[in-house]
């Protein structure tokens, strides 16, 4: 019983440092914040910072729309393909990982790009570009949280697709956080620094309303917070079921010996 047990606290203990409710706290606080962004109006406001009656100027600018959406969009489906390829060959900090983690990593990063895209392309609400106000032929801004209302516009425009590129990556900090915490640190840096920069892109063109891309990286987190409790769930069952049937071999072992 003391050989099962050891086995047991040993399938659970890489992730014992995180509750659910640990990683619960700080979405249900982001929640909050997007909540009250979303009320106060503010996306209309920063977007009359950017536009004009003519438009966008920075909308096809061959910076903000040929290198950093068309370019970043090239370079984030390369970083995809290393991490696939990781699986099989990991390099560098990928190699502390098990094979079953890197493809949790995997997975839940094409997770969070297929249902930003999924939830972008069944919304009703319209690009800003799309606004009269700013040279479209859309009449109202109508706030993605307003049940009941459309803008009459073409609509899939929530969540942000492109802030996606780089929030998509998120799960790389809930897999190596508690194994290589500084390496954990300076991944979920760059990837913030990297969905703010492509989302402050998108809005500068009247793509997307600054709130777009605060939904796209709270959603991502989600994805990877609620992945990442299912799959340890899942892995300790597992290794559990493991240790008890090393377990029955050995004591029936012990028990023909004798």
């Amino acid at each position: 019983m003391q050989t099962l047990s050891k086995l047991d606290a040993q399938a659970g203990a890489l992730w014992r440092e995180r509750t659910v409710l640990d990683d619960a706290l700080p979405l249900l606080i982001g929640l909050a914040m997007l909540v009250a962004w979303d009320r106060a109006g503010l996306d209309i406001e920063l977007m009359r910072g950017w536009g004009t009656a003519s438009g966008f100027p920075w909308r096809h600018h061959w910076f903000t729309a040929g290198l950093m959406h068309g370019g970043v969009r090239v370079l984030g489906w390369l970083m995809f393909a290393a991490l696939l390829v990781s699986v099989w060959r990991p390099f560098s900090f990928l190699e502390a990982l098990t094979r079953r983690e890197r493809v949790w990593w995997l997975g839940t990063t094409l997770l969070c790009v297929t249902l930003v895209s999924v939830l972008k392309r069944a919304s009703e609400t319209s690009c800003p570009w799309a606004l009269a106000e700013f040279g479209g032929g859309v009449v109202d801004h109508v706030p993605h949280w307003v049940a009941g209302r459309f803008d009459g516009g073409p609509g899939g425009c929530f969540p942000s697709g492109h802030a996606s590129t780089a929030f998509a990556f998120i799960p790389g900090w809930f897999v190596l956080r508690e194994r290589l915490p500084g390496p954990a640190r300076l991944w979920l840096l760059a990837t913030i620094i990297a969905g703010v920069t492509l989302a402050a892109v998108q809005l500068v063109r009247g793509a997307h309303y600054a709130s777009h891309s605060m939904w796209t990286a709270w959603i991502c987190w989600a994805v990877s917070a609620a992945s990442l409790h299912a799959f340890t769930s899942f892995s300790a069952r597992d290794q559990s079921r493991a240790a008890q049937t090393r377990t029955s071999k050995w004591c029936w072992s012990r028990s023909w010996r004798i």
